[in-house]
């Protein structure tokens, strides 16, 4: 019974981002005062924002090389086995507008609420202690595939990232599982085919990506 409570009481993120908007009193707000809403679920928070854009299968030229970096410092330090996001004093400083945290809400939250669908607390052991370190590392790999300058190549490790976050805030193992697992395929995928074809792989790879867009 105290399992089931604890379930309960673990809200959707859809839930958390309506409850940040709340929290924000001003016409502007930090990434500090962002993170420490969430508290110590800040990591899957800031990991989602981070991740979501480049998920979404929209070519974007460039937000690769925008999002690799900061999402190759969070995963490290997931990897190390850190529970509080650490970032540069100039980054947690930065300002951000009430009015650009609500319309990232906005265009979110269609997405949010899809995954939210197929996402619930379950395997909860899978999302804590050394499976975080796991997490982490599965992370850095997809991050470092995320970096690859090249359009469209970043949708899915940047999903498998999105999908480890949203298990993370929901305490969904399986869903840890499913971004793991889609996430390092594609790694696999990549690998395995610039060894076979060379860089010719990229191209075969964006077209049938482009097939489904």
């Amino acid at each position: 019974m105290l399992v089931f409570n604890t379930f309960m009481t673990i809200r959707t993120l859809s839930e958390l981002l309506a409850d940040a908007m709340a929290e924000i009193k001003t016409e502007t707000t930090t990434i500090k005062e962002l993170l420490d809403i969430f508290h110590e679920r800040g990591f899957g928070f800031i990991l989602f924002i981070i991740a979501l854009p480049a998920a979404l299968p929209i070519p974007a030229l460039g937000i690769n090389t925008i999002i690799a970096l900061p999402l190759l410092i969070l995963t490290a330090q997931q990897a190390m086995g850190r529970h509080i996001v650490w970032l540069p004093k100039s980054w947690k400083a930065r300002s951000v507008s009430k009015a650009k945290v609500e319309g990232f809400i906005e265009t979110a939250n269609p997405w949010v609420k899809r995954m939210e669908f197929f996402v619930r607390p379950r395997l909860s052991f899978m999302t804590q202690g050394i499976f975080s370190n796991l997490i982490g590392v599965a992370g850095m790999v997809m991050s470092l595939c995320v970096a690859i300058p090249l359009p469209l190549t970043n949708t899915v490790p940047a999903f498998g990232i999105a999908l480890m976050a949203i298990g993370v805030l929901m305490r969904d193992g399986l869903a840890v599982l499913g971004g793991m697992f889609v996430g390092i395929l594609w790694v696999t995928i990549l690998v395995v085919g610039v060894m076979f074809f060379g860089t010719e792989a990229f191209d075969v790879i964006k077209n049938f990506i482009k097939g489904f867009i």
